[in-house]
């Protein structure tokens, strides 16, 4: 088959094969979109990958002969390709690993086999239409440890303690990786830190017990009306919003229900303006690798107050569109890339320390 430059070319990975005619069929029906092969395991799905070069690969994890780990595990080292996991692993860590290992993104199937998959027909096209466009280069790397170029002064380390400022970070597609490598080079530093990253209910419960074990800082989704603590870090909670409220001198989290029309739940948006009035001029906003605007108006909002805005560089974001929503309508005060993005937080808390 001669590839057909004008469509977004896609090789669909999945034992079942009631899956792979329905998963075909949803991504056929695009009119940019064309399935080029389908794979029953991980042993075929390498021979479709060589025959037919796709642009993008949805792959299921569990799998005989082959599972879609292995798979994925060679494709990365091999030749790479963004790849959507589409998996029923919705109780365990098993999605969170194959981000690790380079997956642009994944869909929870509502079991294993289900005519509810239709269910993924408009964010399984929205996926595959932005890991098209993805960094791959940033996908290939999000595994290896990432070297320092440190263009941001920091003065010599040391703990830093300090309750009344307050560090907010925004992800969504790529950004599990991002925001993990963000903590990790920010263990020690005890001031609360807010994290929106788009993931469903249960995936962010996951995600934070995940990184309260990597890291040395406190990790936790945050909890209605919980005190907050410095040197704690509070994921959003999947399915609701997560604001912070200012009475009497102390802050606390108010976890609130979506409402009609809500296009992103969490919002980076609610969280930022909700942070911005209980902060103020003491807040750091981080808008990293996603899809969308979320962040935008909520960015905004951080600046008016007298804050701080900081974005990931188009050089290491996965997908530039939420630094890019940022870049476009408000000033920031710095782009950086991700390697380089822990020195600059740290140099802004040290300098509201001095």
């Amino acid at each position: 088959m001669k590839k057909n430059e004008t469509k977004v070319r896609v090789l669909v990975v999945d034992d079942s094969a009631y899956n792979r005619r329905v998963l075909s069929k949803i991504l056929s029906a695009h009119e940019t979109i064309e399935v080029v092969g389908t794979a029953y395991d991980g042993q075929m799905a390498i021979k479709k990958v060589l025959a037919l070069d796709p642009d993008v690969i949805t792959l299921d994890l569990e799998m005989p002969v082959m599972d879609g780990f292995t798979f994925l595990r060679w494709l990365m080292a091999n030749h790479p390709k963004p790849v959507i996991v589409v998996s029923a692993h919705e109780g365990d860590e098993n999605v969170l690993r194959a981000l690790d290992m380079g997956a642009f993104d994944f869909l929870a199937k509502p079991g294993k086999i289900s005519p509810r998959l239709v269910e993924l027909r408009e964010p399984l096209i929205r996926k595959v239409l932005a890991a098209h466009h993805s960094n791959l280069d940033r996908l290939c790397r999000v595994a290896e440890p990432v070297i320092h170029q440190p263009s941001v002064e920091v003065k010599a380390w040391k703990p830093i303690l300090c309750s009344r400022l307050a560090i907010a970070v925004g992800a969504s597609t790529g950004g599990p990786q991002a925001v993990r490598y963000l903590l990790e080079e920010l263990e020690g530093l005890a001031i609360p830190i807010f994290v929106v990253q788009h993931m469903p209910p249960i995936f962010t419960k996951i995600f934070a017990d995940r990184l309260n074990r990597q890291i040395e800082n406190r990790v936790k989704e945050g909890e209605d009306k919980e005190m907050v603590e410095p040197g704690t870090v509070y994921i959003a909670p999947g399915g609701f919003h997560m604001e912070v409220e200012l009475n009497r001198g102390r802050r606390r989290i108010r976890i609130k229900e979506r409402q009609r029309g809500d296009r992103y739940v969490p919002s980076v948006d609610r969280l930022f303006r909700s942070l911005a009035r209980a902060y103020g001029s003491q807040l750091l906003g981080v808008v990293l690798t996603g899809m969308g605007e979320d962040g935008r108006r909520g960015a905004t909002e951080v600046k008016r107050r007298g804050g701080v805005v900081y974005i990931e560089s188009t050089e290491t974001a996965v997908v530039d569109g939420m630094p890019r929503a940022v870049r476009e309508k408000v000033k920031v005060d710095g782009e950086y890339r991700l390697e380089v993005l822990p020195r600059a937080i740290l140099s802004w808390a040290q300098s509201k320390l001095t």
